[in-house]
Parts: C-alpha cells; structure tokens; sequence
C-alpha cells in the first residue's frame, strides 16, 4: 500500500482558492472511479509554518500513471485544472511505502 501527497505551492494568497478546486477536482476523479478516499488541506496565512501550500494525499495499491493506455479521465478534471493552473507556483508529488502491520514479525 503506497501513500501520495501531491504538494501544489500557492501564489500568496490562493491557497484557499487552490484547496477548493483541487477538492472539486479530486471528486470527479473519485465518482469516476480513478480516486478513492482522500483528503485536501492547505495554509493560507493563518496558522504557523510553511503558507501558501496545499497538500492532496490518497492511498492506493499500486503506482499507475494517469497517462496510461486505456485510463479514461473524465473531461472535467482538465477544465478544473486549468482554473487552478494559474493560482499555482509550483507542485509536486511525493510517494511512500506504508508499513503492512501483518508483515511485522515479533
């Protein structure tokens, strides 16, 4: 089981904006049937640490590209990142290995 943080750094002041459309976003992946559960949180400017900055994250079995042949994405995810496109500094994605608790040996 693997752990995916995708880390989107905000033009100052759009973090909130971003978390918004990269939620919306990350829905229509899951009514798709691409995503399952995930979670989308961000600082703006308000709490202490790194601002500016929205963090997507989502478990998955296994490591597959979204450009795969055959991987239909819906439309919508196109349209909904070029609105937040704009509003974005840079990104990044991360991936962890999760530790399996039933592969731990006493």
């Amino acid at each position: 089981m693997y752990k995916l943080r995708r880390v989107y750094r905000t033009k100052p002041g759009e973090a909130s904006n971003v978390a918004k459309l990269v939620y919306i976003q990350t829905k229509i992946l899951q009514d798709a049937g691409h995503r399952g559960e995930f979670t989308v949180s961000y600082n703006g400017y308000t709490l202490p640490g790194e601002t500016n900055i929205v963090i997507l994250e989502w478990h998955d079995d296994q490591i597959m590209s979204p450009g795969r042949p055959g991987n239909n994405m819906p439309p919508e995810v196109f349209a909904v990142g070029r609105e937040y496109s704009p509003l974005i500094e840079s990104q990044h994605i991360e991936f962890y290995e999760m530790v399996d608790p039933s592969r731990i040996e006493d």
